[in-house]
């Protein structure tokens, strides 16, 4: 073991990263003589908001390069729903089997990410959200979950691992504050001595109350203030928010804004995001339910095949353009100006198709109307019992 309890490249890569009835059915199968050639399809029977976007794409094309094996998938940034194959592998069944933990594992996780963030942004609307949650998660993956919050929509991040292109926010923490005799002193330095591009955020709620700190910020040149202790205040979080509003623009602050962070939800955004001009999310997003994916044999040797509660054969899924989605056979035809979601990535082993980080985020930011019809139609149901 290293020195920190982490997986290396090399381990996950070579498939040791598994769970161990993968290696002893390998090992009976070999003995046995028996290494049919499958095709397994991905697909997750329920999911927590009823739509999900699909993240993870990029790990498992790395992960299966060189593998001889085809890959077929939607792109990263796909919408996706209940009981659609997202994912399809073709091969010979003991060549790819103990690289099924990770496949999962890599969809999973990243793919519930991307859908909290989506769900998120849609909502927040012309609001921005900033990825605030790696500190709630392991720093190995800080970069996937940015990543996959960048895909999701979110509008930046604040881990320093996040992939290039990211843009990084976050300006100070209270310990900051608290180093100096007073937040004045504190805000006044950080206004002298920051760099030109970083925004004068000023962190307002460190020892008194929000009001009187925002205005000690808004006085010492703040674009904005930031709360971020709403989780701890007694009384209504909407009072606070509006007093605040109301004290700066009294003031002649007008155009200081207020983001908020602390153990914001997205119902937080529903009923903050009238009054609030920006969000920082952390658990919300670093921690969201993972998609629970799963990996099932539909074809063996060229025959329709599958398990108990699994729909056998190959599938194709196809958007019409009005969004709909519709899952036939392979073999049929789709409907009339309807498109093919799922689509070649690696033919035995060789990579033939790649996507973008960007290209992926770009498809969820088109569907974000769309998303917010979902979400808003789920809390609906929610409040009337459904």
């Amino acid at each position: 073991m290293g020195r920190f309890a982490i997986v290396d490249e090399d381990r996950i890569r070579s498939g040791e990263c598994t769970d161990v009835y993968f290696l002893r059915s390998e090992a009976v199968l070999s003995a046995s003589g028996i290494h049919p050639e499958v095709t397994m399809e991905c697909t997750a029977s329920s999911i927590p908001g009823g739509f999900g976007i699909l993240c993870g794409i990029e790990d498992v094309t790395s992960l299966l390069e060189g593998v001889p094996v085809d890959l077929d998938a939607m792109p990263e940034g796909s919408l996706f729903f209940p009981r659609e194959p997202v994912l399809r592998i073709r091969g010979r069944y003991r060549d790819f089997a103990r690289y099924e933990t990770s496949i999962l594992g890599f969809l999973c996780h990243a793919s519930g990410i991307a859908t909290a963030t989506a769900g998120i942004k849609a909502l927040a609307g012309e609001k921005s959200v900033f990825s605030f949650g790696s500190r709630r998660q392991h720093p190995a993956i800080a970069q996937m979950i940015e990543r996959s919050a960048w895909i999701g929509g979110a509008d930046g991040a604040s881990n320093t691992c996040a992939p290039e292109g990211i843009p990084l926010a976050g300006t100070m923490p209270h310990a900051f504050v608290m180093c100096y005799p007073s937040p004045e002193e504190a805000f006044l330095a950080f206004d002298r001595f920051s760099p030109p591009d970083v925004p004068r955020i000023m962190l307002c709620d460190t020892y008194c109350d929000e009001k009187r700190e925002s205005l000690s910020g808004a006085r010492c040149g703040a674009a904005g203030v930031r709360l971020d202790t709403p989780r701890s205040r007694r009384g209504n979080m909407r009072e606070i928010l509006e007093e605040v509003r109301w004290e700066l623009d009294a003031a002649g602050y007008r155009d200081v804004k207020i983001f908020l962070s602390g153990g914001v939800t997205i119902d937080d955004i529903a009923r903050y995001r009238d009054i609030v001009d920006a969000f920082g999310v952390g658990g919300a997003i670093a921690n969201a339910p993972v998609i629970d994916f799963a990996l099932d044999i539909v074809e063996k040797e060229g025959q329709k095949y599958a398990k108990r509660g699994k729909r056998s054969g190959v599938k194709q899924v196809w958007e019409s353009p009005g969004g709909q989605h519709t899952t036939l056979p392979a073999e049929s035809a789709g409907p009339p100006g309807a498109d093919p979601r799922i689509e070649p990535v690696i033919r035995e082993g060789a990579v033939i198709s790649r996507d973008t980080m960007d290209s992926a985020r770009n498809r969820v930011l088109a569907k974000l109307p769309r998303i917010s019809d979902y979400v808003l139609h789920r809390a609906e149901g929610m409040k009337h019992g459904n």
